[in-house]
């Protein structure tokens, strides 16, 4: 059963959205392609830019000035979302196979399998805002035309994930959390509610967490302590979409899964 001080640190976790204060952050800049068609996870390291493909499922590693292929191999991940980096190995998040994978980061040899805490089928709530899509995606099919016929929704796992102090973070769309996971026993040591629906990359600005979420087309900065939300950073109308991100030496990355990699300042 949930501990009151526990419950009472999810509410605060999750205030109106209008209440949240906003950051000024520099404008938007498109950095360079994707080596993929469907980037969907970043994490900054000191070596260069991992970036792993929703579609063809390849990391790759690249230079942060244009993105030339520093390394890049296949990995058993099924249409994966994210992907974190220990100093080791690399851990990537397989959206669809409801696993978090740990492959080698020379040759993308999995090394470890594991399940996904908070995975199932993504619900809606009447507050939940609707699907974004990308401004720079084709234009839906027009009005009139013949829609394919409703298919039942896959149950899902992780989205973004983080690597710190020998802990693995891992936002999980499906139950709206991010979790705190020992490595090594697999426990869940903490977690905490997003503000919304669509969480995707987190990334690290000192000792706050960033989450995206794709829908509402922002930035939040939490506490990890408590899980309570402090600042948002909302991108405009037109901006690319965010899905993957990352944070290095005051610059947000992130990537749209249309086929770019973008930064702005904090």
């Amino acid at each position: 059963m949930m501990e009151r001080r526990q419950f009472l640190a999810l509410l605060a976790a999750a205030p109106a959205l209008g209440k949240i204060p906003v950051r000024e952050a520099g404008r938007v800049e498109t950095v360079f392609k994707s080596p993929g068609p469907y980037p969907n996870g970043l994490q900054a390291t000191d070596e260069g830019l991992w970036i792993i493909d929703g579609e063809d499922a390849r990391a790759h590693l690249v230079s942060y000035r244009d993105g030339t292929v520093l390394r890049g191999f296949d990995t058993e991940a099924v249409h994966p979302s994210g992907i974190t980096f220990d100093g080791t190995a690399i851990w990537v998040a397989s959206t669809y196979s409801r696993e978090i994978i740990r492959a080698d980061a020379s040759s993308g040899k999995t090394l470890a399998k594991h399940f996904t805490p908070g995975a199932g089928v993504i619900y809606r709530m009447p507050s939940d805002p609707p699907g974004r899509r990308s401004p720079l995606a084709p234009p839906p099919e027009p009005a009139g035309a013949t829609p394919a016929p409703a298919q039942p929704r896959p149950a899902t796992g992780a989205h973004g994930l983080e690597w710190r102090e020998g802990k693995l973070w891992a936002a999980v769309p499906p139950s709206r959390m991010i979790y705190r996971i020992d490595p090594e026993s697999w426990i869940v040591e903490q977690r905490f509610p997003t503000i919304g629906n669509r969480p995707h990359g987190i990334g690290w600005e000192g000792s706050y967490l960033w989450c995206t979420d794709t829908n509402l087309n922002a930035f939040y900065k939490h506490d990890p302590k408590s899980g309570e939300i402090l600042q948002k950073i909302q991108l405009a109308d037109d901006d690319p979409l965010p899905h993957g991100m990352t944070i290095r030496d005051g610059v947000l990355w992130y990537c749209d899964d249309v086929g770019i990699v973008c930064r702005l300042k904090l």
